[in-house]
């Protein structure tokens, strides 16, 4: 059985990409399994790869990297042979800042320490520029090669879980926190371009994100209001969409979200 081993969120080798990633390492210097290094032919420079590997269980994949690259515009490549594009005004010359989006070098600054961990990426796939064709192979195409779940309540949200080998062949019965970053795949009626999400734990309550990030830099979602709080991030590619969901303190953890106990038992496994 092939396994989806690496997700790599590709960067077209430029400037803006090299910001942005430096950026996403300073917000995640606290988290303890993102390891940061430079690529060859860049004189040592630190920050042309990020990688997160899942801490818990052991060998867990797959590991989530990004990385520049000698690509046109963002992509995510999966190693089972399969890429994710951006679909959208690639074409446009300069992004359009919208007043409700924050400057990721903000976002950074405003989040300094107060980052944990990763508990998912993801990517919000325009349903008005993949068919429901296209979106079953993807999903079948992953769920063959990983341990892939269905969102309990009903939508059409996957995610994918680190799992060990064994776990792939089987399933998923060991509950720990740490089994992370999970990979999100959302079927979207909404949009018209391609969104890239990410998931972050942090130390800070509810009262404290929504200080830090009032409307209308930081929104809420009426069904998740009390797990995060979703700040839209300007993006340095045209087409490109990108928000961070920042994850509330949990006082009386583990819960069963952080254990991937929910996705597995009320959401079921797809195979």
């Amino acid at each position: 059985m092939d396994r989806l081993s690496e997700i790599t969120f590709l960067l077209p080798d430029a400037p803006e990409s090299r910001c942005f990633l430096d950026e996403l390492r300073s917000l995640l210097a606290e988290v303890t399994y993102a390891d940061f290094t430079g690529s060859a032919g860049t004189a040592g420079r630190v920050g042309d790869r990020l990688t997160l590997t899942p801490p818990q269980p052991a060998e867990a994949r797959p590991v989530t990297i990004f990385e520049l690259a000698n690509v046109r515009a963002p992509e995510i490549a999966l190693d089972t042979g399969h890429s994710i594009g951006v679909w959208g005004d690639v074409d446009t010359h300069e992004p359009r800042a919208l007043p409700d989006q924050v400057e990721m070098a903000d976002l950074t600054r405003r989040l300094a320490g107060h980052v944990q961990r990763v508990d998912h990426t993801g990517v919000n796939v325009p349903a008005c520029a993949t068919s429901p064709e296209q979106w079953r192979d993807l999903t079948s195409a992953l769920a063959s090669a990983s341990t892939m779940y269905r969102y309990p309540t009903g939508e059409d949200w996957p995610f994918v879980l680190p799992s060990t080998s064994d776990e792939l062949l089987g399933d998923i019965r060991d509950f720990v926190v740490g089994r992370e970053p999970r990979f999100e795949l959302v079927y979207d009626q909404w949009l018209t371009q391609t969104q890239w999400q990410f998931a972050l734990w942090t130390d800070l309550t509810r009262a404290e994100l929504e200080q830090m990030f009032p409307e209308p830099e930081g929104i809420t979602f009426p069904e998740l209001a009390e797990i995060f709080r979703v700040v839209p991030v300007l993006s340095p590619w045209p087409g490109l969409n990108i928000r961070f969901d920042l994850c509330y303190r949990i006082e009386n953890g583990p819960s069963d979200w952080e254990t991937g106990e929910w996705l597995v038992t009320e959401g079921g496994r797809i195979r």
